[in-house]
Order: C-alpha cells, then structure tokens, then sequence
C-alpha cells in the first residue's frame, strides 16, 4: 500500500481509537462510582481512597473531553492531535490510579492508541479556525468565570461558606449559570454587589455561547432543508472521489461510483444541474471547480482522485491543470470527449485519460464479430482501475 494510503488508514484507526478510549473513560468513572469498593492491581493497595474517588469523577470529564478530541481528530485538526496525546496519558494516569477492574481496558487501550496517533501525526495537519463569535464566548466564559472566582475569594470575609479558592469557583460557576443553590450566600452589601455583576455578566457569557454553539447547529438544519452540505460535512470528507464539473458524461460516472459505495462530492457552477443532483441525495457544491478556493472546500488534498469527465474537454483541461498546480500529489482521472484530446489532457497533468468514443467502438468492434469475452468486459468495465493508485 502507498504512504498516503497507509496514512489515511492509520488516521481513521486513530479516530476510532480515541473514540473507544472516550467511551471508557466514561463507562469507567461511572462504574467506579458506583461501584467504589472495587480495588484491583499492583497499585490497589498504595492509592489513597480520595485519590482513587477523584479519578473516578474526573475520569468521566477526561472522558467528554476525549470526545471532542475524536471530533477534532475526524476533521484532521492539528489542535486535535495535541489534545489527544495530552489526554491519552491522563486517562492511562486515571485507570491506574482507579484500580478498579474495570479500568484495566481503559488503560490498555490508552497506551496501544498513544502509538497509533503518533505515526498518524502527519494525518492531522489542519489548523483550527474559529469564527469571531466563537472566540468570543470562549473569552467571555473563561474571562467571568475567573473575575468571579478571583473576587469571591478576595471578599471570602463576605461569603462565610466560602473556604477555598475551589468554593469560590464553585459560587462563580452557580451564579454564572443562574442554578443558585443558596448553599453559598453573600453576607455583605459589597459581595451582594459583586454577586450581582456576577450574575449579569454570567448569563451573558452563557447567551454569548448559546448562540455560537446554537448558530452553526440551525444553520447545518437550514442547509439539509435547502439540500446544501454544510462547512462541517466538508471539513469532514476524506478519501472520496472530487468530480470537477457536470455534463452528459458525468452521470454514468456518478452510477458507477455511488454503486461501488465511493464518497463523492461533485464541484459544478451549474444551479440546475446541482439542484438535480441533491434531490437524488449526491454531494454537491456550487462553485467553479477551475477555482483553488473551491477545491480547498472539498478538500482535494484529502481527496483519493479527482475526476475531470465532463462534454468540453477544454474546460476539463482548465480543471485538471488547476488541480495540478495546486495539489500535484492528487490523482486525476480525466475522460477525453475528442480522441486528439487524450495527449492535451495528459499534458495538462491527467495521470490518466480514457476516450469514452475509442473504448466503446473497440467493443462494438469486437462483439460484431462474436467476441463474447468483449462483451463481458464491456459489461464489466467501471472506474475502478482508473482510480486505484497502481493502475
């Protein structure tokens, strides 16, 4: 198997190993809590109890976290990656400290997946990119959270439940969110005022993250409605098949590889013909497939080939030739409509060219005569030797 090939394997398996790793970590916080008298292992007998019961709930948080990181990880984000090697060790840290039985797959599974994202590192190379309204929610929430949690400790004279910085963190955290279980009080008529700008500045932190959190979910729910793929299904494609422009010629292409159960999107600037294609459930983006930007969105550098089959073989050319200059390591596969078009668009950059008219006559040539076996091959014939990378 090719390196590219090796490593979009490898990568998936990362994805799913981080994702199990998650799975556990959760399932095994859960049953540690419920299950605290469990003790297994070499270290069973030298963890304090506490030690033990903190790993247990942690060990759930660590678990989400990890979640996220498989997200990340599934749309080749480089923060991702990062993320999961910090996170792997601490969930491996957190089964041994639990010693619990159960904790035993957790920890297996956390160091077999530490290697396994290592060599997939170069896998993940894309950089995160975050909206304006994202990195403010994200400053406003950690911004109060530490205005309230620093101030409550500095007026801790006025909270007489207040004890230690984790007390005035938790006051902050229940303020912030409205919950309010008035275990926590202000006593003075300065940590009352403070209270209230907790308050004020908490909820709206909290309506801040709602909406960037909020905003991209409706949008994705308008966008299946309208038959549009969002930012996130593009981000998300890896090795499917980019077919650059639509045409007469395009269709039984697109047969072929939605019946071999290949991933495709199809980059056309035609309205019509893509508003056909969603009705028929086919991955479109309305956009010049001759334009860099477009091919960005589709991801053709995670692409396994791009094919270039439309009626106008100079148009195909143009495609295939912007293809190549910007991604020279994707394969492209290209149809010529005109015989004399088949070197053009080799020159181009087509690392492969097939003449529809010419193999179709061979045939028709072959079975007027009784060739049998032409005919099967005719009937067998379909993309998948053109797109397999040692053909």
């Amino acid at each position: 198997m090719d390196l590219p090939g090796v490593e979009r394997v490898t990568g998936r398996v990362a994805v799913v190993l981080t994702l199990a790793v998650a799975a556990l970590s959760v399932l095994v916080g859960i049953l540690g809590i419920v299950d605290p008298g469990a003790s297994f292992g070499p270290f069973a007998d030298v963890v304090p109890a506490s030690a033990s019961e903190t790993a247990e709930f942690t060990g759930a948080i660590t678990g989400f976290l990890m979640v996220g990181s498989a997200l990340g990880l599934r749309r080749g984000l480089r923060a991702a990656w990062y993320s999961t090697m910090i996170l792997l060790p601490v969930t491996a840290a957190q089964g041994v400290v639990q010693a619990t039985p159960y904790s035993v797959p957790l920890v297996v599974l956390s160091v077999l997946a530490f290697p396994v994202l290592a060599v997939a590192r170069g896998r993940f190379d894309r950089r995160i990119s975050l909206s304006t309204s994202k990195l403010a929610a994200g400053i406003a929430l950690v911004g109060v959270q530490a205005y309230g949690t620093v101030g409550t400790w500095a007026l801790r004279d006025g909270f007489p439940a207040v004890e230690t910085p984790l007390d005035a963190f938790y006051y902050t955290l229940v303020t912030a969110s409205t919950v309010g279980y008035g275990d926590v009080t202000p006593a003075t008529q300065e940590a009352r005022l403070f209270s209230l700008s907790v308050l004020v500045l908490g909820t709206a932190s909290f309506a801040i993250a709602l909406g960037a959190l909020l905003g991209p979910a409706l949008e994705a729910r308008f966008a299946s409605a309208l038959g549009r793929m969002t930012q996130s299904q593009l981000e998300s494609l890896d090795g499917h098949v980019v077919v650059a422009g639509y045409g007469d010629l395009t269709e039984p292409i697109l047969e072929e590889l939605r019946a071999a159960g290949r991933e495709l999107v199809v980059l056309t600037d035609d309205d019509e013909a893509a508003s056909r294609l969603r009705e028929r459930d086919v991955n479109v983006l309305v956009a010049d497939p001759s334009d860099e930007a477009s091919l960005e969105r589709v991801n053709v550098d995670r692409a396994r080939a791009v094919v270039a089959a439309t009626n106008d073989d100079g148009q195909d050319a143009l495609d295939i030739l912007t293809v190549r200059e910007t991604h020279p390591d994707v394969r492209v596969v290209a149809a010529a409509t005109e015989r004399e078009n088949e070197a053009k668009l080799r020159r181009a950059g087509a690392d492969t060219v097939i003449s529809p008219a010419v193999i179709g006559a061979r045939f028709i040539a072959r079975s007027a005569f009784g060739d049998r076996k032409a005919e099967r091959e005719a009937e067998d014939v379909g993309l998948d030797a053109a797109l397999d990378e040692d053909a």
